[in-house]
């Protein structure tokens, strides 16, 4: 099979919804299939043309940067050009381009699939709720062209208004979870280094805007200070971004924190962040808008149970393995209690590992999407 694949952005920027395409992507490669990437040239350094592991990556030149997207001039040609030899299209939105796959699919018939990562948030701002409605408009066009859209989870497609209304073209397939064993050796030497006095440490995971409302947890750990004197909040991940001002929002309480807030930057290296999920006592997502969160499996593979906003989506990873807590989104005193539940009784929140790849496996994961790419999962009219 000759896939197409088409995101904003791919390798080395890394998200969720990155390292979700680039995984499945790798995978079928390595099953025989011929991939191939059109994505953003998002750093001057990268070629425009390489091959990573087996997946051909085609850069196109983005000038204009809108927001946190990128428009790239001569998209269109390349689209259509790349598309010809294509028996497949793989999609994932938000994108700006959703409607111009609709228009390629059609005109060539192709078979076209779109994977739904998220409805687009932005904070407030007239502009921004212009780029929610323009993308929204696109995605509709893309829906209705579709053959199949892939949903994280029924629990997110059940509200999600972009998701809701193309009931009978969504296929449900968990997002691919990879994640080396923690290396003991490694993860006791991070622990002594992170929390010196062997206070609790309380990880988050991922980019520092206000949807992941980094502000509610920072609020929830300088309440818990009473309790946890030598408390460790430890930030894993990009939190200065030059789209948003959540960093510089949030500053009077990471100052309030002091030394309780740490602050490692990205992990870009598997094994480096299982270390640091194992070094966790406990990991907190507090998002108001979350479509699943990766992070939250790939913790929970490394034995550190979650502590999670109870909204569409985020909450299913721990509903359907038990390993961690919800709580009511936004509510700081929710939130620090349910952290302080399950540092004091961590052996209530333990999930064995192989149990969690079951529910969450990788293999099943790259079968369904392979499945679906192929028209074998009777394609909805």
């Amino acid at each position: 099979m000759r896939l197409l694949i088409a995101l904003q952005y791919y390798l080395p920027h890394r998200t969720g919804y990155t390292l979700h395409v680039q995984r499945v992507a790798e995978a079928l490669a390595a099953r025989g299939h011929a991939v191939t990437v059109l994505t953003a040239h998002h750093l001057p350094h990268l070629p425009l043309r390489e091959h990573i592991a087996g997946v051909e990556v085609v850069r196109l030149p983005a000038p204009i940067r809108i927001s946190r997207g990128a428009v790239m001039p001569v998209y269109p040609w390349q689209a259509w050009r790349l598309a010809q030899d294509a028996d497949a299209i793989w999609i994932s939105s938000p994108l700006l381009e959703t409607a111009l796959w609709a228009g390629i699919a059609k005109l060539k018939k192709k078979r076209l699939i779109m994977t739904h990562h998220g409805d687009l948030h932005l904070p407030a701002g007239g502009f921004n709720r212009f780029i929610e409605s323009f993308t929204r408009a696109n995605y509709r066009i893309a829906a209705r062209a579709a053959h199949r859209i892939v949903g994280y989870s029924e629990d997110y497609a059940r509200f999600s208004p972009y998701l809701r209304p193309y009931a009978e073209k969504l296929k449900v397939i968990y997002p691919p979870i990879l994640i080396p064993q923690p290396d003991a050796e490694a993860v006791a030497s991070l622990r002594r280094q992170l929390n010196p006095s062997g206070g609790p440490i309380i990880g988050f995971a991922g980019r520092f805007v206000q949807e992941k409302r980094p502000d509610v947890l920072l609020h929830a750990a300088l309440q818990l200070r009473s309790q946890y004197p030598d408390l460790k909040l430890v930030f894993a991940g990009q939190h200065n971004l030059a789209y948003e001002k959540t960093w510089h929002a949030c500053a009077p309480l990471v100052e309030r924190l002091g030394d309780g807030a740490v602050f490692l930057g990205l992990l870009d290296d598997a094994q480096q962040l299982a270390n640091y999920y194992a070094a966790c006592d406990v990991l907190a997502l507090p998002s108001e808008s979350e479509c699943f969160a990766l992070v939250q499996v790939e913790a929970m593979l490394c034995g550190t149970p979650v502590v999670a906003s109870d909204i569409d989506g985020a909450r299913v990873p721990v509903t359907v393995t038990r390993m961690g807590r919800l709580f009511e989104c936004g509510n700081v005193d929710a939130l620090a209690a349910a952290l302080h539940a399950v540092l004091t009784a961590p052996d209530d929140y333990h999930v064995d590992r192989d149990d969690i790849a079951r529910i969450f496996s990788f293999d099943d994961t790259v079968r369904a999407y392979e499945a679906v790419f192929g028209g074998a999962d009777a394609p909805a009219v």
